[in-house]
C-alpha cells in the first residue's frame, strides 16, 4: 500500500486498486486477448475473464514510493509481440501514474501463451 499525502490529507492506495488499473489498461491494447493465471492443478495458464483481469498481475512496492508490475498475458495470434509488449509497458505507465500519481519503477509483461482462432 503506497500512502499519499497533501496539505487536505492523505490517501492510501491498496494493492488491488493497482492490479484492477493495470489490468484493465493491459486488456484495452491491441492484440491482448486478456490476462493469464497459471492453474495450480494442472500447471496450465488459463484465460481470465474481465472481472478477474488484476489475478494476472503481480504489484511489488519500493521504499521510494514506486513501484514495480509484473503482468501475464495471452496475446492474439499473429501479432507482432515486441510491438504488443511495449504499447503495454506504455499504456501501464500512463493510466497508473495518471490515476494514481505513483511512478512506475518498471513493467515486465509476460507472454504466457497465444490464442489461436
Amino acid at each position: 500500500m503506497i500512502r499519499h499525502e497533501n496539505e487536505n490529507g492523505s490517501v492510501n492506495v491498496s494493492t488491488g486498486v493497482y492490479t484492477d488499473i493495470v489490468g484493465t489498461a493491459a486488456s484495452n491494447c491491441f492484440g491482448v486477448k486478456g490476462m493469464a493465471a497459471r492453474s495450480v492443478r494442472d500447471g496450465v495458464f488459463h484465460l481470465l475473464r474481465k472481472e478477474s483481469v488484476g489475478k494476472g498481475v503481480h504489484v511489488t512496492y519500493h521504499e521510494d514510493n514506486s513501484i514495480s508490475i509484473d503482468l501475464h498475458i495471452i496475446v492474439d495470434n499473429g501479432v507482432n509481440l515486441s510491438a504488443v509488449g511495449a504499447s503495454i509497458i506504455s499504456e501501464v505507465r500512463y493510466v497508473v501514474t495518471k490515476c494514481t500519481g505513483t511512478e512506475v519503477r518498471a513493467v515486465n509483461v509476460y507472454i504466457d501463451s497465444m490464442m489461436i482462432g
